[in-house]
This record gives structure tokens, C-alpha cells and sequence, in this order.
């Protein structure tokens, strides 16, 4: 049932990011890339003690590869009792005039498996959805939801996390 569920999520996420790119293909999203800061906010619950969901921050980062409509991300999310490091891939969409979608995927290793971060406490896969944009020169906005996938100890419940913030585009 969590395979059907984690499959058609998935399928439908990915139709509405390609369908953007599609449609936005007069478009010019941003290409750029850039680091930044904000908060991150857990949504979720291992259901077990101390794993209740998280406030903190995050560091992101992009970096656009030339010439494809793919980046390398960095993510860094902090709050509760460790920190959880992604390396991401993700497909980038042009939407609007210095805007993107993105969607992709990567891992979190936390530096204390087994202690609370706003996507879980343990090592886990991770599916990323979100938008940045280019709000003045060389700044960006960015925004995201994290997954997850079965991101608690002793529990097969997934994390979900949102985190906002703005970056510098170099």
C-alpha cells in the first residue's frame, strides 16, 4: 500500500513539473547559481518519544549545470538535536521570467542517527519539491518541501519538512 501511494505521489508530481517545463518552454527560468539561508519546519511525527516534529533552519545551495536543465543541490537542515545533510538532483522547470520549479531527489545523513532533525532521525531517502526565484539582482527566493521516505527510528512513518529562505546568486 505505501509503494502504491509513494509511486502515484510521485507520478503525479512529476506529470505537473514536466507539464510546467512544457508548457513554459518560451521561458526563462533562472540559471544560476547560489547559496542561501532560512528556516525549515517539520510537519511530522514518528509517532515514537522524542521524535516529535522540528523547528530550525536550513543552508541550501544550487548549482546550475550549463547547458541542462538539471542542478546539484546542497541542503542542510538544522533544528532539534542533529543535522541532516542531502546531496539533491533535481530536474529544474522554467515557469515564469527568473523563476523555476524543481523536483528531485537525494539522501539525508544526519549526524546523530537516532536524534531529532526537522525531517526525521534517521538516514533516509529524500524527494524534493519547490520553487526559486529571482526577486532582485543576484537574490533569490526559494522555497521547498522535503520527503522523507520512512525517516524514523523504530517507525515506518515518513518526514515531511518545508523550508524557506533567500540566497545569493554568484
Amino acid at each position: 500500500m505505501k509503494l502504491r501511494t509513494l509511486t502515484t505521489s510521485a507520478l503525479v508530481v512529476a506529470s505537473i513539473v514536466f507539464s510546467a517545463g512544457i508548457a513554459a518552454a518560451q521561458t526563462t527560468g533562472t540559471n544560476g547559481s547560489y547559496i542561501g539561508a532560512g528556516i525549515a519546519a517539520g510537519a511530522t511525527s514518528g509517532g515514537q518519544r522524542n521524535d516529535d516534529a522540528q523547528f530550525g533552519g536550513n543552508v541550501q545551495g544550487r548549482y546550475a549545470v550549463p547547458n541542462a536543465p538539471v542542478s546539484v543541490r546542497g541542503a542542510v537542515l538544522f533544528g532539534g538535536d542533529t543535522t541532516s545533510l542531502m546531496p539533491i538532483v533535481t530536474y529544474d522547470a522554467p515557469i515564469a521570467k527568473n523563476t523555476n520549479v524543481y523536483l528531485g531527489g537525494g539522501y539525508s545523513f544526519l549526524t546523530n542517527e537516532g536524534h531529532n532533525t526537522p525531517l526525521g532521525n534517521r538516514n533516509a531517502p529524500v524527494v524534493t519539491l519547490g520553487v526559486e526565484s529571482e526577486v532582485s539582482k543576484n537574490i533569490i527566493a526559494y522555497g521547498d518541501a522535503k520527503w522523507g521516505i520512512d525517516a524514523y527510528k523504530n517507525s515506518d512513518a515518513d518526514a515531511v519538512s518545508f523550508q524557506a529562505g533567500l540566497g545569493y546568486r554568484f
